[in-house]
């Protein structure tokens, strides 16, 4: 079970499209791990006190009531006792002693994680920015949303897949700058290339064994778990068309971005940054096709005004180039199972409460479906009206066709008569 210090818990901090569903999807198949796709709920509970509009009024009352009423401590008390319950709760009878948050942009609160859960192992996923923003493209070109990385780049309002390719970025660099025990590096190129090498120090960072196949994902898509991760239809949306992880999009930036997009987003991330990354090879591949090298620096002018677009939006301050903090006992670390003491024989467990969670986890697989397809029928509906007043206004267009041949033939008559003068 996951302690109040966060020990048993585990975050993949990562910006969107770097490939965490792909490291999820791996992660969950060990017996030990629960593991689902995104959550997000964390970024719900650092803004609760912000009190959104309502139907039902009151937004003053609540921001009030939290300013003067609850201290900062209680509410990180209540933050975290709610969050525990969510935690455990997925983990109650699963066998699992490890849960893993996998939901991007948890940049947007680093400071917060580590006040809230200091002891959580946190996994550092990192990939090609290029290839990064080149699925950002592909992936909402397949949704029909559209993504001109120029255009988000450029926004005069608050566009967040700019902000996640920028400040989230780099954001996520600073916070990892330095080394830590509670912290793990995994990049995503390397996850493709050897999978289960990758895996199997990832488990030696959280102190458990590899289990045998666990990256060949597609072998467990009829387990309970996977049913749970793949009904909520959020992630990558091309997972599930593999079995197992493909090579196919570490090199693809180039087929999808154009040299205009490339030199843009080379110039306001700066080299610095693809340097500390460690793709240096990558920029000067960039920098080879655009013709154009590209400053150390970053473009603070772009930065700047993302910064303040997220500020004004969202209300949040960062703390400037804000690191990891080291959780200090006596210069120990204790293990994240400190409290869940690894046996050699493992635990018993009870049928019926296993049987119990299997019963939740379809049943919230299947609430997460019927969800999907309620939205698809409803997308439907607007569609089929929308179909039916284009067919509408067809016909009315085509009703008046041959009045307009009436016309025509009236005008070229009269012009006859005028001496062809209109």
């Amino acid at each position: 079970m996951i302690d109040t210090q966060g020990n048993g818990l585990v975050f993949l901090l990562c910006i969107p499209r770097s490939g965490s569903s792909l490291s999820t999807v791996m992660l969950q198949n060990h017996s030990r791990i629960f593991a689902t796709q995104e959550m997000w709920f964390l970024m719900n509970l650092v803004d609760l006190s912000k009190a959104d509009s309502r139907v039902y009024g009151g937004s003053s009352i609540i921001r009030q009531f939290y300013q003067a009423m609850v201290s900062e401590d209680v509410f990180e008390k209540a933050c975290r006792s709610f969050a525990l319950e969510i935690y455990n709760g997925f983990l109650e009878g699963s066998g699992a002693d490890f849960i893993v948050d996998k939901s991007p942009r948890y940049y947007y609160m680093l400071e917060w994680l580590d006040r809230l859960f200091p002891q959580s192992r946190r996994i550092h996923l990192q990939r090609n920015p290029l290839s990064t923003a080149a699925s950002f493209k592909k992936v909402n070109r397949h949704t029909g949303e559209g993504f001109d990385l120029l255009q988000s780049l450029n926004s005069p309002k608050l566009d967040m897949k700019a902000v996640d390719l920028t400040l989230g970025l780099t954001r996520l660099n600073d916070y990892f700058a330095e080394s830590h025990s509670f912290a793990y590096e995994l990049k995503y190129e390397h996850l493709v290339m050897r999978p289960r090498e990758e895996l199997e120090k990832l488990c030696a960072f959280l102190d458990i064994s590899y289990e045998q196949g666990m990256e060949q994902y597609g072998q467990f898509v009829d387990s309970t778990k996977a049913d749970m991760f793949y009904s909520m239809g959020v992630g990558d949306p091309f997972l599930s068309s593999h079995q197992e992880a493909h090579q196919n999009s570490v090199n693809n930036w180039k087929e999808i971005l154009d040299r205009q997009e490339v030199e843009m987003y080379c110039r306001v991330l700066g080299a610095n940054l693809f340097h500390r990354m460690g793709y240096s090879e990558q920029l000067r591949e960039a920098e080879q096709w655009t013709g154009v090298r590209v400053e150390d620096n970053p473009d603070q002018e772009v930065l700047h005004r993302l910064e303040q677009q997220l500020s004004v939006a969202s209300g949040c301050r960062w703390q400037p180039n804000y690191q990891m903090k080291a959780w200090k006992n006596n210069g120990q670390h204790p293990s994240p199972m400190q409290n869940c003491s690894e046996q050699d024989e493992p635990a018993k467990r009870d049928p019926a409460l296993e049987a119990m969670v299997t019963i939740r986890q379809l049943q919230a697989a299947l609430r997460a479906a019927d969800q999907r397809l309620e939205r698809g029928y409803t997308e439907r509906e607007r569609l089929k009206k929308q179909l039916a007043s284009a067919h509408s206004k067809l016909q009315r267009i085509k009703s008046w066709i041959p009045f307009g041949r009436q016309i025509s033939a009236w005008a070229s008559q009269r012009r006859m008569v005028r001496g062809g003068k209109s």
